[in-house]
């Protein structure tokens, strides 16, 4: 049977669900999330195209990923290997989950925007 792949509504459907749970893992976590950037406005596309910027392709302009601040006793959390725990507990919600502390960005969840179990 072909596996029939998922609008980018039902993509950002099961986003915002995953991104709920993530947040409520991050808390248990003992972390204090604080969400910095989902979707963004198109322009910024034409804006970062113009300038070269290589977030012109970002999932941010689909509605698939999160920049997700993390804090821990009123501290903010940058680096990359304060996300990983969180990271790691990301991948394996769902086979499209992906986390940026692989590419050097730790506060990046995403999912694919195509379905990879095709």
């Amino acid at each position: 049977m072909p596996v029939i792949s998922m609008t980018l509504g039902r993509r950002r459907a099961l986003f915002t669900r995953l991104l709920a749970e993530l947040i409520g893992e991050a808390i248990r976590q003992g972390f204090e999330p604080r969400i910095a950037e989902t979707l963004r406005r198109p322009e910024l596309a034409e804006e970062f195209v113009r300038r070269k910027m290589s977030h012109a392709s970002s999932l941010h302009f689909l509605g698939l990923a999160v920049d997700l601040l993390l804090f821990r006793d009123g501290r903010w959390l940058t680096r990359s290997e304060h996300y990983e725990s969180l990271g790691k507990w990301w991948e394996q919600r769902h086979p499209d989950c992906r986390w940026g502390g692989r590419f050097a960005d730790g506060n990046h969840f995403s999912i694919t925007p195509e379905d990879g179990r095709a």
